[in-house]
């Protein structure tokens, strides 16, 4: 029986990879990526499964009996500053599914999930379905001028191959993943786990202001073309923007200057910003046009160039009704009612794979709501439920599928 010490003892050895005061720091392509593939093949080593890497670098710990199977897992790698849960809670998950399925399970964990280094979100679920921009994703570096195929080359995977990774699709049957709740929802509702029904739209826009450096204290503010001035109007703009629509969220997640000097007005500013919508991209391109009209406003006033670029774009995703279905059903006999419907903000392996397999996800209740944090925290004992609801589902499969 899946149990909140066994899932704590698989956890347990992942504590020394990559976790400092500051949280978690698992980029990918990296030392402490390499660590979690240790951990990984470790844990298949146990679990009877035996390991292989797809083209684009996604890790899966295969049963013994041949595909079709049944896909669980999430993934390893972490924002900066990130938490324990966020990803390698639904990879512990499947271990221990497959540990003791009766049907096939293929436990995967997707290669750079997060996308932190090279701005990359969902990279290994992307590639299996097919749904890279390669020669433009490739060539992005990271902060230290490395690219993405020179990475992926130094961890041992040959980035001209990543074209064959949707080959891989035809292994799984349906694909599902347990992942930490990210908000409050399940908390305040009192239930242990939650049915993601669908993912809302997601965009995020890399925008690249260019001014001029120039003395903060002899400069007459007439005669600036400050770059970072011009960024926060642009920041606070983007989120009033959204107007009345409670459901769709603005954030400006992250910003670089140069040259980031005390005593000089910044001449160039680097900054990403995130929208999300329910339902589609109606509420996002509608807000995208507005914004459109800021930045051009913008650029007259204050002198200061500034492109606007999508850096990635993702439909909102409905999730498989049957596989939902079925999921409800085996929720009500593990803790006695159906798991109630959310819908996710957040971007998921799962929604990406749902376009080409069925797919479904599992929500664990998360009392702050934290994530992304250190702070990020989750009852293990609502894991453990999660994951037994997984297996009881996948038990009856031959009857539901």
């Amino acid at each position: 029986m899946i149990t909140t010490e066994s899932l704590a003892a698989r956890l347990r050895d992942l504590d020394d990879i990559g976790i400092g005061p500051e949280g978690a720091l698992r980029l990918a392509w990296t030392d402490e990526d390499e660590a979690t593939r240790a951990w990984f093949e470790r844990q298949a080593a146990g679990a009877g499964l035996r390991v292989q890497r797809d083209p684009a670098g996604n890790l899966w710990a295969c049963p013994l009996a041949g595909p079709p199977w049944w896909g669980i897992g999430s993934h390893l790698d972490s924002v900066r500053g990130g938490g324990r849960f966020d990803g390698p809670l639904g990879v512990a998950c499947a271990f221990e599914i497959a540990a003791d399925a009766e049907a096939p399970v293929a436990v995967v964990s997707f290669a750079d999930e997060e996308g932190a280094r090279f701005n990359t979100p969902t990279f290994g679920s992307k590639a299996l379905a097919g749904r890279l921009d390669l020669p433009a994703v490739l060539s992005r570096r990271d902060d230290a001028g490395v690219s993405l195929s020179d990475a992926m080359r130094a961890a041992g995977v040959e980035p001209d191959r990543i074209g064959d990774a949707p080959l891989w699709l035809d292994k799984l049957a349906g694909f599902i993943e347990v992942h930490i709740d990210q908000t409050t929802e399940l908390a305040s509702a009192r239930e242990p786990v939650g049915l993601v029904t669908s993912l809302a739209a997601r965009t995020r826009l890399e925008v690249l202001l260019g001014g001029r450096a120039d003395h903060a204290g002899t400069t007459p503010r007439g005669e600036r073309r400050d770059a970072l001035a011009t960024a926060a109007r642009l920041i606070v703009g983007a989120e009033d923007l959204a107007g009345e629509d409670p459901s769709m969220t603005v954030t400006t997640s992250r910003i670089l200057a140069k040259p980031n000097a005390p005593t000089t007005i910044a001449a160039e500013v680097r900054l990403w910003i995130d929208a999300r919508a329910p339902g589609g991209f109606a509420s996002i391109d509608a807000w995208r046009s507005r914004l459109d009209d800021l930045v051009s406003d913008l650029g007259t006033r204050t002198g200061v160039e500034i492109e606007v670029s999508v850096a990635s774009r993702s439909d909102a995703r409905e999730f498989s009704p049957a596989l939902r279905s079925a999921l409800a059903r085996a929720s009500e006999s593990v803790i006695g009612r159906p798991a109630p419907a959310v819908v996710c903000f957040a971007g998921h392996d799962a929604g990406v794979l749902a376009e080409r397999v069925p797919a479904a996800m599992l929500l664990v209740r998360n009392e702050t709501g934290v994530s992304h944090s250190p702070e990020e925290d989750v009852d293990l004992a609502d894991a453990a439920v999660a994951a037994r609801v997984v297996q009881r589902a996948l038990s009856e499969s031959g009857r539901m599928w």
